[in-house]
């Protein structure tokens, strides 16, 4: 058998160079998503909190219209955006909803997310 013409052979180097660069560019898009992603918990971020002290800041009313947010079956007496202290640990919230979330100690920690 006779070895393919010296075109053929670069059209074929052509395609596996393509393949692997489209392979290295996949992983270099994973390896950056990776790092950009910053350890969270599904309900929200929490951030050390600069006295030491355990904070509660209710980023999202889930939409507002269900009346009054409660944190552990009392009503939430600070606003939207607005640090309030709380001990650390597993919680509830409910507004509309209820939900269970936990606060490490401390942080500050930023409820954002009611979804499933």
């Amino acid at each position: 058998m006779s070895n393919p013409p010296l075109s053929e052979k670069m059209e074929m180097n052509i395609k596996t160079n393509r393949k692997k660069t489209w392979i290295l560019l996949l992983l270099l898009f994973a390896a950056i998503t990776c790092v950009g992603c910053d350890k969270r918990d599904l309900r929200g971020k929490a951030e050390k909190s600069k006295d030491g002290q355990t904070y509660l800041v209710i980023e999202d009313d889930n939409g507002g219209a269900c009346g009054p947010l409660y944190v552990d079956g009392k009503i939430w007496p600070h606003k939207i955006h607005e640090a309030g202290t709380i001990a650390p640990g597993t919680h509830t919230i409910k507004c509309g909803t209820e939900i269970e979330f936990n606060i490490p100690p401390g942080t500050t920690f930023h409820f954002d997310y009611w979804g499933p």
